[in-house]
């Protein structure tokens, strides 16, 4: 039997999925993949299954497995390709995979994740939408099956390295203020338009929002950073994750530098953080080794360079997503859900110039108020229900109010 420990990607061609092979790549003693997963970009994932030797690759439709397998058969593979919702899931799954990389952008994201949590994996997670869509079945999913959970995002990998060890391992078997927490203190970066007048805020391109000015991420996110909903995401996340059931818990800072990555403020006065260049490989490491830490690549962090570190309020009138989500933790049950989908459908909308950036928290709210009153969260199947109906209202209003 292998001493290696084996892996799954899903969401393998995309910004995390590209990082974590950096990481791997640094260690093929150590590490083995047994899947990789994409959608679109069939060249890039050819080539990662040229260099990793997958056991399997796994792709959204038949005609994209026709492309890849005849790829892959050019470069004299024998990686299996497997095709649609199931097989991701059974990738996810597999007897052989201790490690699941979740990184797969949106909802679609989702099943074969909480799949990985019900078969006992250890879960990396980068796919926001598992706990904003169902953060209690997730979290209930992990604690029965005792799989082991690992947040990939920057801020909460930050405060999970930052919570008491017992606490940031069985979060539900306590409370935050039982061990000396007062609150989590979520910080942000407040995108590229931070400091852009209100009015012009109408005007802006998805070029422009897609321009993160500290990280390198995909298209969605970008869009998110810039209109602070991928903030609200993270807070509805951590709320899950972190066991941070009050109001009072989470708190968002903005902090322009993204070197802070997020920090949690103690009873006695003390405030943790967690610092570090802006890059995605080390919270990955850390995912993929802990309890250990091994080197990832990433330079360290030049304090002198840096020079100064700024913090201020987040400016929820001009980045009213934030608050909108806020709301949606408040309200419980499927609001969350609901306003994930919305977003989805809004950012889509803006970057294929249907929609003003502006629009997007206007279409969310409208959506909110329209969907939330009938959905219902009995069930994962009930939630999914809550998504697709708030797409279809998302969509209907954006045909009324398109640019």
């Amino acid at each position: 039997m292998s001493s290696k420990q084996i892996i799954t990607i899903l969401g393998a061609t995309g910004s995390i999925g590209v990082s974590t092979l950096d990481v791997l790549a640094r260690y093929p003693e150590r590490y083995e993949v047994f899947a990789l997963t994409g959608a679109s970009q069939l060249e890039k994932l050819a080539e990662q299954c040229v260099q990793f030797k997958p056991r399997y690759a796994v792709v959204l439709d038949a005609s994209s497995a026709q492309q890849l397998s005849t790829m892959l058969k050019d470069h004299g593979s024998a990686t299996e390709v497997l095709w649609g919702e199931a097989a991701l899931s059974d990738v996810s799954t597999a007897r052989e995979v201790d490690f699941v990389m979740a990184a797969i952008v949106g909802a679609a994201g989702m099943r074969p994740t909480l799949n990985a949590a019900k078969a006992g994996k250890r879960v990396l997670l980068a796919n926001k939408e598992t706990l904003v869509l169902a953060g209690a079945l997730f979290m209930d999913a992990v604690r029965e099956s005792g799989a082991v959970l690992l947040p990939i995002d920057s801020e909460h990998n930050a405060i999970y390295q930052v919570l008491p060890q017992a606490y940031r391992e069985n979060p539900y078997a306590d409370r935050l203020q039982n061990v000396g927490v007062k609150r989590i203190l979520l910080t942000a970066s407040g995108g590229p338009f931070r400091k852009m007048a209100a009015q012009d805020l109408v005007f802006v391109t998805p070029e422009q929002a897609c321009k993160h000015p500290n990280w390198s991420m995909g298209r969605k996110i970008s869009v998110d950073s810039a209109s602070l909903m991928n903030k609200g995401l993270e807070v509805i996340e951590a709320r899950w994750l972190f066991n941070a059931a009050d109001k009072n818990d989470i708190a968002v800072i903005v902090h322009p530098q993204s070197v802070v990555h997020s920090m949690v403020e103690y009873m006695d006065g003390s405030v943790l953080a967690q610092l570090g260049n802006p890059d995605m490989r080390t919270p990955i490491s850390y995912g993929l080794a802990y309890p250990e830490r091994i080197e990832a690549g990433v330079k360290s962090l030049d304090f002198f360079s840096v020079g100064r570190l700024d913090f201020e309020s987040p400016d929820l009138t001009r980045f009213p997503c934030l608050q909108l989500a806020f709301d949606a933790l408040a309200a419980g049950g499927a609001a969350p859900a609901i306003l994930n989908a919305a977003n989805e459908v809004a950012v889509d909308g803006f970057l294929n110039k249907a929609l003003r950036f502006t629009d997007i928290p206007v279409l969310i709210e409208s959506v909110l108020e329209q969907c939330v009153a009938t959905s219902s969260t009995e069930s994962l199947e009930a939630l999914l229900g809550a998504d697709q109906a708030a797409r279809q209202a998302a969509r209907a209003w954006l045909q009324g109010h398109s640019c």
